[in-house]
């Protein structure tokens, strides 16, 4: 199998229903933070904005929950309420077929019969699904985002538990299959007390052992950081040798670290104001082509949250943004899907073992060059 992209048709706006619609209204904030009234709240859908007479704006980086504000030269601007300031101009208007200027597209990816019940509202995928079919679609989906995407991950500690786990996406980040990462403190953390010691939590990585005290392993580890002042300068010192943030910085991909109520330590690159923390997920989801979320709930609703269904691409091209939210417990894959995204997949399975299949499959999945014996 090959990946293509579904196609995406834009409305015709120059069909009879469209011509004598009005204008969308744009309000002046009045206070600092505070949309003004009937302010219309983006969706994950394609939304269309009548700025001029037959003139209707896509909004290219979006994300629900949020505003639309209006720039110079009509460039539109999403932004999160927290960010507004007076004067800012701001969308308003609750209609969602253009009766306010205002047009949701909801339809315009042509997604193939195939798989329309992947991409279709309330999943209800148990451990017992057949996800064969997933996995030979997830293969070719990151083939071809590999080169022409932006793959975002989003890992919980899960991984760096396990030896066979931690080395399978070190493998996929030099492979070029992660163009970046959100996480939390305890992914970084445990990562590191592997690399250091060996263990993850006190037990070693691959034979689940416990080791003698250890407990104290994963506050050695976020000592040994902190001493040194970062993860990069404990690579520079040859401290951290191997592992996921090891090979992340060495590959130059870009991470973010969001701190929360119960970190240890944490880490000096744990980003600790929880706003800061979103507006530089932020960063990479508006970016994200593909997103995998891998057993953490929170942050997978996080992330959720602020990435938009579609990507406009350098070239105006429209296509959808897909998700995949991989958990051994069906309530946390589910969550994501009833969202409603056009794109939500949930895999139930345990992550260590998502990640080693994925790793082998793609690597499989390479054309085999038989060496020449002279």
């Amino acid at each position: 199998m090959s990946f293509t992209l579904p196609l995406y048709t834009p409305p015709d706006f120059s069909q009879p229903r469209f011509k004598n619609l009005p204008l969308v209204i744009f309000k002046p904030v009045l206070q600092q933070g505070i949309a003004p009234e009937n302010y219309h709240a983006t969706s994950v859908y394609p939304e269309y904005f009548h700025l001029r007479q037959g003139i209707w704006r896509l909004i290219e980086k979006s994300r629900m929950d949020c505003v639309v504000v209006l720039k110079p030269d009509d460039l539109l601007e999403v932004k999160e309420f927290r960010h507004l300031k007076e004067g800012d101009l701001v969308a308003c208007g609750r209609s969602e077929e253009g009766e306010e200027g205002i047009f949701i597209d909801v339809n315009g990816f042509d997604f193939p019969n195939r798989t329309y019940e992947k991409f279709a509202f309330r999943l209800h995928r148990t451990r017992e699904t057949s996800f064969s079919v997933d996995y030979d679609e997830l293969y070719d989906l990151l083939d071809y985002e590999q080169k022409n995407g932006f793959i975002v991950w989003v890992l919980g500690p899960a991984i760096a538990f396990d030896l066979d786990a931690r080395n399978a996406f070190s493998s996929l980040i030099k492979k070029g299959y992660v163009h970046a990462l959100m996480a939390g403190n305890a992914l970084a953390t445990h990562d590191i007390e592997g690399s250091f010691y060996g263990t993850a939590l006190g037990q070693k990585i691959y034979t689940k052992k416990p080791v003698e005290l250890g407990h104290y392993k994963h506050l050695d580890a976020l000592n040994r950081i902190r001493a040194v002042g970062s993860i990069e300068e404990g690579i520079e010192k040859g401290l951290l040798k191997d592992g996921i943030m090891y090979t992340l910085v060495q590959e130059k991909i870009p991470y973010v670290l969001a701190g929360s109520i119960r970190d240890d330590g944490p880490l000096p690159e744990v980003i600790e104001d929880v706003y800061q923390a979103q507006d530089k997920m932020r960063s990479l989801a508006v970016q994200a082509t593909t997103v995998i979320a891998l057993a953490t709930q929170l942050h997978s609703i996080a992330a959720g949250n602020m990435t938009p269904s579609y990507a406009v691409t350098e070239n105006n091209q429209v296509r959808p943004v897909y998700f995949y939210s991989v958990d051994m417990s069906e309530f946390a894959v589910s969550k994501l899907a009833d969202r409603g995204s056009l794109t939500a997949r949930a895999i139930l399975t345990n992550v260590q073992d998502f990640v080693v299949n994925v790793e082998r499959g793609l690597e499989k999945r390479k054309p085999k060059t038989d060496k020449i014996r002279l």
